[in-house]
């Protein structure tokens, strides 16, 4: 008994010590990365990587609204948030031909034939129609500034509280039905614009 007790012992000190190890290697990882990335592109390179990530939540919050996720919210917040966070590459695309011609067959469909236009196309139809006639004044400097990240976080903060009001608290918006995605996704809304904003006043 004595010596099976001994080597249980040893068996266990020694799986401590192999996670306290593999520890030390996933900090020494961390470190590299973090250097890595600040050598990528420094600071800006978070920057761009959390705009793709705040637009990509709000179309999938636009999406989840327009399918199952009804609720009595603003969310048709979302429009100006993603025209203020969508990255330049896309934003500049659709802000292009593209973006005229599928404005353009939009209205088309929706003047002529509005039986056969659905109810959830009337949101991206609204924002692609945004990104293609507003002026350049929202388009370029607002979108650029710190203004139009000061209001991409006051619409995340609002849907944000409106979604834990209409849940009945922070605690019950992660366990509702799709409560845990559509929360996150809210908070991912504000990483950016916070991120954005720390930077901006440093």
């Amino acid at each position: 008994m004595g010596k099976l007790g001994y080597l249980a012992m040893k068996t266990e000190q020694s799986n401590g010590e192999l996670i306290q190890s593999d520890l030390r290697e996933l900090k020494v990882a961390a470190t590299k990365l973090a250097n890595h990335a600040m050598l990528l592109g420094g600071l800006g390179f978070g920057t761009t990587f959390l705009k793709w990530v705040a637009s990509f939540a709000a179309i999938y919050l636009l999406i989840l609204d327009r399918t199952n996720w009804r609720t009595k919210m603003l969310t048709a917040l979302l429009i100006p948030y993603i025209f203020l966070s969508l990255p330049s590459m896309i934003f500049n695309l659709l802000r292009g031909e593209v973006g005229k011609w599928v404005s353009f067959i939009g209205v088309v469909l929706r003047l002529f034939f509005p039986r056969h236009y659905p109810d959830w196309l009337e949101m991206p139809g609204s924002l692609i129609l945004l990104l293609v006639v507003a002026p350049n004044l929202f388009a370029h400097s607002v979108r650029d500034s710190w203004v139009g990240v000061l209001i991409c976080l006051i619409i995340g903060c609002y849907l944000l509280q409106e979604h834990i009001r209409a849940s009945g608290g922070f605690r019950n918006s992660f366990a509702q039905s799709n409560g845990f995605s559509n929360t996150v996704g809210i908070i991912l809304l504000l990483v950016y614009p916070v991120w954005r904003l720390v930077l901006q006043f440093l």
